[in-house]
């Protein structure tokens, strides 16, 4: 989980850094044509391309499905909001998953949980900071985006363990390269330069590197336990944003933080307790 997000918000500086210049569908179909003969080579040098069709079941393309959802909505924020807002936001993940853990999968959730919960929630809130009169859709299409994600991440734990993660991985690539090419191919491209090129080719790298990691941590480890851990890409993004574009979270956006991250460590603590 520390790798795949150190790895995705190496993705999401890249893409923001073009963002500029290119729409959205574009960066995403030149970036993940890297992605997938990446993932595509790991497969055969496996050998997992001899179970291709565990890749086209039904809870796999779900998951694929999902990914191209929220991924279009995540970048949607990305391009309008700080780096570490955004981050921020999505790392509410846990909190989702949790919940969705005791609604779907009938996790047990103690009274100190749901606190840690609630907190992690108004952190959340200090983050998206809702006013009645400056309404921020951006703030609010990265909140959606972390739902779908979350529902994404407990669609993997579904996924029958003798699927190859790395055909879990190539799927989602090559089902949102697809979405990315009918949105590009309404939208029409633009002319790129070589070093558009090459940032795409290096947030691919990134990408391939970071789908394949979540879905090993998210198929092998309990998700109240694995999923805290996604709070080292905080630290990523606002040293980042700090350094490329001067970005500085508010008061507000800091105490969110600060629940956030105290939320994390406490499920992991309280992971631990009830451990023998």
């Amino acid at each position: 989980m520390v790798l795949a997000m150190s790895a995705f918000i190496a993705t999401d500086a890249t893409i923001k850094a073009v963002s500029e210049r290119l729409p959205a569908a574009q960066m995403i179909v030149v970036r993940n044509v890297v992605t997938i003969m990446l993932i595509a080579l790991l497969a055969w040098r496996s050998g997992a391309f001899g179970r291709l069709r565990d890749a086209l079941r039904g809870r796999v393309l779900v998951r694929a499905g999902c990914e191209g959802a929220g991924l279009f909505l995540y970048l949607a924020a990305l391009f309008h909001l700080p780096l570490a807002n955004v981050t921020a936001i999505n790392l509410s993940s846990p909190l989702f998953i949790a919940v969705l853990a005791v609604l779907f999968l009938r996790e047990r959730v103690n009274a100190v949980r749901w606190l840690i919960i609630v907190a992690g929630f108004v952190g959340v809130l200090l983050v998206v900071q809702p006013r009645a009169d400056d309404f921020n859709a951006y703030a609010w299409m990265s909140l959606l985006a972390t739902l779908i994600y979350s529902v994404r991440d407990l669609v993997t734990r579904g996924i029958p363990p003798g699927t190859p993660a790395v055909l879990v991985t190539l799927t989602t690539a090559g089902v949102v390269w697809l979405i990315a090419a009918a949105v590009l191919a309404v939208e029409g491209w633009v002319p790129m330069s070589g070093r558009d090129l090459a940032l795409l080719a290096v947030a691919g790298v990134f990408m391939s590197t970071g789908y394949h990691a979540i879905i090993v941590a998210t198929r092998e480890a309990e998700l109240s336990v694995v999923a805290p851990f996604r709070y080292v890409g905080l630290l990523w993004a606002l040293l980042l944003g700090y350094l490329f574009w001067g970005d500085v979270p508010n008061l507000p956006a800091w105490i969110g933080i600060v629940l956030l991250i105290g939320a994390g460590l406490l499920m992991i603590r309280q992971q631990r307790v009830r451990r023998p």
